[in-house]
């Protein structure tokens, strides 16, 4: 039986359903549920999530793939693999490719707990596509009840050449006991306690659903970022080493409040909303809906408890924008100012996070309007 503040040790009918909080995750690394030859370092258990490290090797691999549900990741990169590439002094992965890195830690999960993974905010933000990949999957990110085996993560870096070596974090995995989304009315209903949506009426429809900001800041500010192409490499360890404009094109508004997306360029941009993620739930971006585009948003879809849950001066909450990673897939697309552009869906927390993201942590983006990765200088 699992009861609220406990780890999933088995099934039964009053089973809780949530995401597991940091202190839960700590005691997966003590149970065995979740084993390294390291220790954590500091910052890897986030508020309702774990950052994975790369191990010290890289496989470039001739395209991306699924074992299915006979084969290991082994065997498939056995017959895959182009050559190997050693990570321990630091190496760089190349634009149009891709390759696979046999994770850090491993997985021994208790009967009952799966679990998801996303690339961080600071790898979506950097256009550098990753996705989890188990043993016998049938689809990426995915991690099914009671899974014992190891992680792989593969990375294709799209706009620019990234530097990455063993312990780097490019991915998180968030655990998750039963299937806890919220629905229309108890996300309806949990508004009403407590906003989700800051400064205007929420739009919600399968989902918390939020819209694109185009009109920026006013005159000078930009609305957005486009990703150069052919620039230098971003050391995937290095903050704020970075000069914005040899990477990136600010964008700014001219007239209309629209932006034509040119397909298969990368634009950072910034949703209309203000938002916030109660420090008893967790929250995930859809990345690609269908029925407002042909686009897809935001590589990195994890909102940890406590994402916008602050207050100003009054005690009003104020709220953080989501910011967004876009790519138009095949033809030009054209947003407009205020076009529904995602949603987000809502989960309970098994129990409170020792650490809410924000002021616990010294947060990189909590308060954030439109901003890059943590790499480049402010």
């Amino acid at each position: 039986m699992v009861k609220r503040g406990s780890i999933v040790t088995g099934k039964s009918e009053d089973q809780a359903a949530g995401i597991l909080p940091d202190r839960m995750i700590k005691d997966l690394f003590a149970t065995g549920g979740i084993t390294a030859k390291l220790a954590p370092v500091e910052g890897q258990i986030q508020p309702a999530s774990l950052d994975l490290r790369l191990g010290s090797v890289a496989y470039r691999i001739r395209a991306s793939f699924l074992p299915g549900p006979e084969l290991s990741v082994a065997d498939k990169l056995a017959r895959y693999k182009l050559h190997e590439i050693d990570l321990t002094q630091g190496a760089v992965l190349e634009t149009g490719c891709v390759y696979l890195v046999p994770i850090q830690e491993q997985l021994d999960l208790p009967e009952g707990l799966s679990a998801s993974a996303n690339p961080k905010s600071s790898t979506g933000r950097l256009d550098i596509f990753t996705r989890v990949i188990v043993d016998k999957a049938r689809e990426f990110d995915q991690i099914p009840q009671g899974y014992s085996g190891p992680l792989y993560l593969e990375i294709s870096p799209r706009t620019f050449p990234i530097v990455v070596r063993p312990g780097s974090r490019l991915s998180q995995i968030r655990f998750r006991s039963g299937h806890p989304h919220l629905d229309d009315a108890e996300l309806t209903a949990l508004h009403n306690t407590t906003p989700l949506v800051i400064g205007s009426e929420p739009h919600i429809a399968d989902g918390l659903a939020f819209s694109i900001d185009l009109e920026g800041k006013g005159e000078g500010a930009p609305i957005g970022y486009r990703g150069k192409p052919h620039s230098a490499v971003v050391d995937v360890d290095r903050p704020g080493a970075y000069e914005i404009l040899d990477f990136w094109e600010p964008i700014y508004p001219r007239g209309a409040a629209e932006l034509i997306l040119d397909p298969d360029q990368f634009y950072i941009l910034v949703s209309r909303e203000a938002v916030q993620v109660p420090p008893d739930y967790a929250a995930e971006m859809v990345p690609f809906d269908p029925l407002v585009g042909e686009f897809r948003v935001h590589y990195a879809g994890f909102f940890d408890p406590g994402f916008g849950h602050t207050k100003d001066e009054a005690g009003n909450l104020m709220g953080s924008r989501a910011v967004l990673e876009v790519r138009s897939h095949e033809v030009p697309f054209i947003l407009e100012h205020g076009q529904t552009i995602g949603r987000l869906v809502y989960e309970p927390m098994l129990d409170r996070p020792d650490a809410l993201y924000g002021v616990d942590l010294k947060s990189n983006y909590q308060g954030q309007g439109l901003k890059l990765s943590k790499h480049f200088k402010p």
